[in-house]
């Protein structure tokens, strides 16, 4: 199949590159839908077990594109607008259901719809030229998109999200950095090296444990304590069951490096 955007998969990591760089990367209808049916398939595909977000030119993601999104719905009815809405929401509920890792490389411009995926990926890499922006209310719109106010205050506390959605202003890559928004901060230059750098480490590695890391992750956000500990529980006896975890002791006794098989 062909995509509105870049995709290539190589020694087990997918990668996407949004790139109609001379809008920053804005995203049309096709381009949700393509990327939301993208992450579905991808939970099938065993020849991908990392994914690494980027984009081309400036901009990482600018968002919806103005013309092509905001000006095509203005006069649209009520079922048009929710149409849309709930297909936003399915890209970042698709990225979370991924039981793969998601390392967004966040190369410049990163702001409304680009902002809420790069905080559904798993990892934020970001350049020093990035600047982030939740910029919904100074549209006209709740900060409340895409699950923006569920995510967001998980990330950087109730009171930082409040003040990020409401605001809506720009965020530049040390900010960011000291908000806890993304895990590292480089020069463009090393940006996609580093991503690459941490997707081979997660794509060589015990991925069924990675893949049960992350679904516990979301599981567990809105458990009580008791709950979690049961579930955590469930989760960690089935995986001393697996061959991974054989494989760590019998490299362990053997002194020799472990060859993980994600099974």
């Amino acid at each position: 199949m062909t995509y509105d955007f870049g995709y290539e998969v190589a020694n087990g990591i997918a990668t996407i590159t949004f790139n109609r760089p001379d809008v920053l990367n804005a995203l049309t209808l096709g381009i949700y839908a393509q990327y939301r049916d993208l992450l579905e398939a991808l939970r099938y595909d065993d020849a991908v077990k990392v994914v690494v977000l980027t984009g081309e030119g400036r901009g990482f993601c600018s968002g919806g594109d103005v013309h092509e999104i905001i000006g095509a719905l203005l006069d649209a009815d009520v079922k048009a607008h929710l149409d849309f809405t709930r297909m936003t929401g399915a890209v970042v509920g698709n990225m979370r259901l991924l039981d793969k890792p998601i390392i967004a490389a966040l190369n410049g411009t990163t702001a409304g719809a680009g902002a809420v995926i790069a905080l559904a990926s798993d990892f934020r890499i970001a350049s020093e030229t990035m600047k982030m922006a939740f910029l919904f209310s100074k549209v006209g719109l709740t900060g409340a998109d895409m699950g923006a106010a569920y995510l967001l205050p998980r990330l950087v506390g109730q009171g930082r999200a409040t003040e990020i959605l409401m605001f809506g202003d720009s965020i530049d890559a040390a900010t960011a950095e000291r908000y806890g928004l993304v895990n590292r901060v480089v020069p463009p230059d090393e940006l996609l090296p580093m991503a690459y750098e941490w997707a081979e480490r997660l794509a060589n590695g015990p991925t069924l444990a990675i893949s049960m890391t992350k679904r516990m992750i979301n599981n567990e956000w809105n458990m009580d304590l008791l709950s979690a500990l049961e579930a955590e529980a469930q989760a960690q006896a089935l995986l001393k069951m697996g061959q991974d975890h054989r494989t760590f002791y019998e490299s362990f006794t053997n002194k020799v490096k472990p060859v993980w098989t994600g099974r």
